[in-house]
């Protein structure tokens, strides 16, 4: 069997970098409307902070520490700290390009219009002045640096105004630098008063900056521009020398905003006599120095995003119908008895999920709720149902994951609020990630005790549940309701794990068994029996899986991935992956669904799960991978959900060789095809027909398309 080397894999961190390009590049396309570019052009930039708090963080670790190795691609850590910062600056450009060149002036068409301060008309000074002196001022903090006042710790991509001064001492003319940090607590955009409702604003900061002679009395302010640090957000917690988790976690947080710094902007023409101070304070070096030529920060742009203007400026609204099974019965387990229901989201309304855990709280008879919470978003339906399901005399487990990564302190809160309402609050496993997503409810039928499932790719949170792609199961299979009874006796007691009947679980049984199926696809190809692999995640990083996969392609399975984000297979290499074809969907939705596909031989075996194939997931996380074994449920699947997606050639991209993205060429004459469209046209079209069977009026068939994936 052929030897893997370093040639055959891409770089995580690269990888990830061109997942960011694809996003950048939906803000860059013309075809999609302006405010939603907008998005795209915010999201890229909070994307890129959480890389250089988490990736670019730990590659500087390890550039520090005295362990030096290789990765998977062949590089070491400070070479892919080189290759990153190429890149990074590149798509930096790119983006503010895009910025000053094209947004700025197709905005101010459309009446959104950024103002200097220093350029006002008299009627707008005088609102800027009274709404510093009134709303801005009173939270300001000048900060003279000198002998006397050492340079402040600055919070986490917190947004500052680096001040140069110029003032005289004892008969002298001193020079010193000040710092103003710009206010979290006041919107980032200050909205102009216009009697039409138009949208003008200023920038905070710039505002500020404009005022800073008020803040420095007596001195001459020389100069001043924006700086933002970006710093180490990674916890680090001994689980097992801490006493108390969540006090552990707290205390973690709080040392998070004060992270060594890894990052530093500033604008474009700040003087390098300002800028290398800023680095040496920093404790960092020129090649964390990133000069910006536009507002720094731009997730605060998201301002312009928000509210209810500008429908033209946006994409068309969609409203997630319910799902087809739960129309016209209140009933909801009534319905999942009778057959298992798969749920796509955000094209089946997520109000199902809901309903289903308010109707166990309400129920008098269940018994039992078990549910784990990763990113809840503090829900109040989902939390309070819990919540109800105790004083109506349940007996309620929520196991709550305390390190969800940016979610910890929401998780905090809304963990302690379940404790004080009554509910067994659990905090997952020592040294694992709680990941799965899963909802049991034990309920006394007419014909005895019975369990039933929520099982899901996404998490139990209805706001992005409206922005993710995901996957949910109802069942009330009993071997379902007993691996999700034996999992939940492993989060919260003391004991082994003790294996499942249909479950597969990380960090247990997960990594085989999927090894298991791609092995078994590739003997049955050498055998001549039919064979294909069909794999959708967000990423794919672990080395055994990807070789796994090289081993089924080199046997002749055709396989075909769907991965959104990172990926570190290589395709398209002669004798190792030319069976092997990598697209990347970016869209108005974020896709998160987890499918694995595997033909078996004309007898397919289908998985959904909470797992995407990484080493983390598989061997520091509690992931749940489950079957589909409903027929009809799985040729959905196929047919309509991975079949559409792999005839997507509008928002799909493929992954060439070199590790570069282009996006799929349409073949001379095809229509068009917008897997996430299609889906959203789908929904509407079955919502219309039961508008129409309801107001009495004759039905009308669907005319939409279902593409087949072939099957080799």
């Amino acid at each position: 069997m052929k030897q893997f080397n370093a040639t055959h894999f891409l770089s995580r961190e690269l990888s990830w970098l061109e997942f960011n390009q694809r996003v950048l590049n939906e803000a860059l396309d013309p075809r999609n409307p302006l405010l939603e570019r907008v998005k795209f052009f915010c999201i890229t930039s909070s994307n890129l902070d959480e890389f250089f708090e988490v990736r670019v963080a730990g590659l500087k670790q390890q550039i520090e520490s005295n362990v030096v190795e290789r990765s998977n691609d062949g590089r070491t850590a400070s070479e892919t700290f080189r290759a990153v910062r190429r890149r990074v600056r590149t798509m930096i450009d790119q983006q503010y390009k895009l910025w000053r060149d094209e947004m700025v002036p197709a905005l101010a068409k459309e009446g959104i219009v950024f103002h200097d301060p220093r350029q006002l008309s008299p009627r707008d000074n005088a609102f800027i002045e009274d709404y510093y002196q009134m709303q801005v001022r009173p939270v300001l903090t000048p900060l003279g640096i000198d002998p006397a006042h050492p340079f402040p710790q600055l919070l986490n991509k917190s947004l500052n105004i680096v001040v140069s001064l110029e003032f005289e001492r004892n008969g002298e003319v001193e020079r010193r630098l000040g710092v103003v940090q710009v206010p979290r607590v006041l919107p980032r955009l200050v909205w102009l008063p216009r009697e039409d409702e138009s949208h003008e604003y200023v920038f905070l900061g710039s505002l500020i900056g404009t005022h800073l002679a008020d803040l420095f009395p007596g001195t001459r302010i020389l100069g001043w521009w924006h700086f933002r640090v970006t710093r180490n957000s990674e916890l680090y917690i001994d689980e097992e020398d801490s006493g108390n988790l969540l006090k552990a976690v707290e205390q973690e947080l709080h040392n998070r905003r004060r992270g060594g710094a890894v990052r530093l902007e500033v604008d474009h023409d700040c003087p390098a006599e300002i800028t290398n101070n800023l680095l040496e304070t920093l404790e960092l070096t020129p090649d964390d120095l990133y000069k910006i030529d536009g507002p720094l920060n731009p997730t605060r742009l998201m301002a312009i995003y928000e509210g209810d203007h500008s429908p033209e400026l946006r994409d068309r609204p969609f409203v997630a119908p319910p799902a087809a099974v739960f129309r016209g019965g209140s009933d909801l387990f009534s319905t999942i008895r009778q057959r298992d229901v798969l749920l796509h989201h955000p094209y089946d309304s997520y109000a199902s999920v809901v309903d289903f855990l308010e109707q166990a709280a309400a129920d008098p008879h269940v018994l039992a709720i078990k549910q784990t919470l990763y990113r809840t978003g503090g829900d109040a339906r989902i939390v309070g149902a819990l919540m109800n399901a105790v004083k109506n005399g349940k007996q309620v487990t929520a196991v709550t994951e305390l390190k969800a990564r940016f979610d910890e302190a929401n998780n905090i809160l809304w963990a302690r609020r379940l404790e004080e309402a009554g509910v067994h609050v659990i905090y997952g496993i020592v040294n694992y990630k709680v990941h799965a997503k899963i909802a049991l409810v034990v309920r006394r039928d007419d014909d005895g005790l019975r369990r039933y499932v929520h099982l899901a790719t996404g998490n139990y949170n209805p706001s992005t549940a409206r922005l993710y792609t995901d996957l949910s199961l109802f069942t009330a299979n009993a071997d379902f309701g007993e691996d999700a009874t034996n999992l939940f006796n492993l989060l919260t007691g003391l004991g082994q794990f003790q294996g499942t009947r249909k479950f597969l679980i990380a960090p247990f049984t997960a990594h085989e068994a999927m090894l298991k199926c791609i092995d078994r696809e590739a003997a049955n190809a050498r055998a001549g029996k039919p064979a294909r692999i069909i794999a959708k995640m967000n990423a794919l990083v672990d080395r055994e899986m990807i070789e796994a996969l090289y081993r089924a392609s080199h046997s002749g399975v055709k396989i075909d991935l769907i991965i959104r984000g990172i990926c570190c297979l290589r395709p398209g290499v002669e004798g190792v992956s030319e069976n092997i074809t990598v697209r990347s969907i970016v869209g108005r939705f974020l896709e998160h669904s987890r499918i694995f596909w595997f033909q078996n031989d004309a007898s397919p075996q289908v998985f959904l799960g909470s797992a995407d194939w990484m080493p983390r997931n598989f061997f520091r996380r509690i992931e749940t991978v489950f079957p589909i074994e409903d027929p009809a449920l799985q040729r959905r699947l196929l047919d309509q959900i991975l079949g559409t997606y792999l005839a997507d050639n509008t928002k799909a991209s493929v992954l060439n060789p070199d590790g570069a993205y282009t996006r799929t060429l349409r073949a001379k004459g095809a229509s068009p095809r917008d897997s996430q469209d299609e889906f959203m046209s789908l929904a509407a079209g079955e919502a219309r027909q039961r508008r129409k069977q309801r107001a009495g009026r004759p039905e009308q068939p669907l005319h939409f398309e279902v593409v087949k994936a072939p099957v080799a």
